[in-house]
């Protein structure tokens, strides 16, 4: 099961029809709420061919300020899945896949963003 091709969509209440902003591709998904959904997933079925990320992945993330403190959460965000996809790949060997970020939040979206083409620059094969 781990070999087969799947696309990933990662967001606590969206699916991705309703994901109009971004242009994703059209395909079937599987749909993960949660970082901890999200690491058992890919541990299980290895990496997607294609990612979709939100960052605010519980009520918790959703202040109406502009200085949120990120390190007071007990939920993960969306950040963390692709700090943790980025180990993951680094400690397998493995290409990041394709993706984009679907996020409203943009000082999320730009950090996961920065995270994963720093990522990518610095593993150019």
């Amino acid at each position: 099961m781990k070999n087969k091709p799947y696309n990933l969509f990662l967001d606590d209440c969206r699916i991705p029809s309703r994901v109009k902003w971004v242009d994703l591709p059209v395909c079937a998904y599987v749909l993960v709420r949660n970082y901890t959904s999200f690491v058992e997933f890919i541990k299980l079925r290895g990496v997607p061919k294609f990612i979709s990320f939100d960052h605010d992945l519980a009520d918790q993330h959703y202040e109406l300020n502009s200085e949120i403190d990120y390190s007071k959460y007990t939920e993960k965000t969306g950040y963390d899945c692709a700090k943790w996809l980025v180990n993951y790949c680094l400690d397998n060997d493995l290409e990041f896949p394709d993706y984009r970020v679907h996020s409203f939040n943009p000082v999320g979206k730009e950090n996961i963003i920065s995270l994963i083409e720093n990522f990518k620059n610095a593993t150019k094969r």
